[in-house]
């Protein structure tokens, strides 16, 4: 369950984000925690984001959340980069990772199965494709509710 801030948290991201070049990509509040994480994943535009993209993101994020004072208590600001094991969301996103790996959990069974793994042929407005060892599998993106990189192949 997303935490209630996290609209509100991304809101404030989004330009600071965009001000550096950077895109948020991932919000995550952990108050599981003691102190409670507050995680935010970015990503650089123009390059590979490295350490310093981070470093200059929690900076400035980190002043916009004191000035605001959204989260009353004390907290961790973790700003990183989401790394290849994740979710893809953007269009850009599945332009760039054509041909890995991915899991696709559906929101019901397609073809009497809910989660698939194959390499990632394409993404359009109606469909998304897999390539399962030779044989191409087009499943409605209606039915898509995660796509996630494979990190185990």
């Amino acid at each position: 369950m997303v935490h209630p801030l996290v609209p509100q948290i991304i809101d404030l991201a989004v330009p600071v984000a965009e001000n550096l070049g950077l895109e948020v990509v991932g919000v995550v509040f952990h108050t599981n925690q003691n102190p409670p994480v507050l995680r935010v994943d970015i990503r650089n535009l123009q390059q590979d984001t490295g350490l310093d993209d981070c470093e200059r993101m929690s900076r400035a994020f980190e002043e916009v959340l004191d000035s605001v004072d959204l989260i009353p208590d004390r907290y961790v600001l973790e700003v990183s980069s989401p790394g290849i094991a994740r979710q893809l969301i953007t269009d850009r996103e599945f332009i760039s990772f054509k041909g890995f790996a991915v899991i696709v959990e559906l929101t019901e069974p397609f073809n009497g199965h809910k989660t698939w793994t194959g390499q990632l042929v394409q993404r359009d407005e109606e469909s998304l494709s897999l390539n399962l060892k030779g044989r191409t599998l087009t499943l409605p993106r209606s039915l898509v509710a995660t796509v996630q990189l494979d990190e185990r192949r």
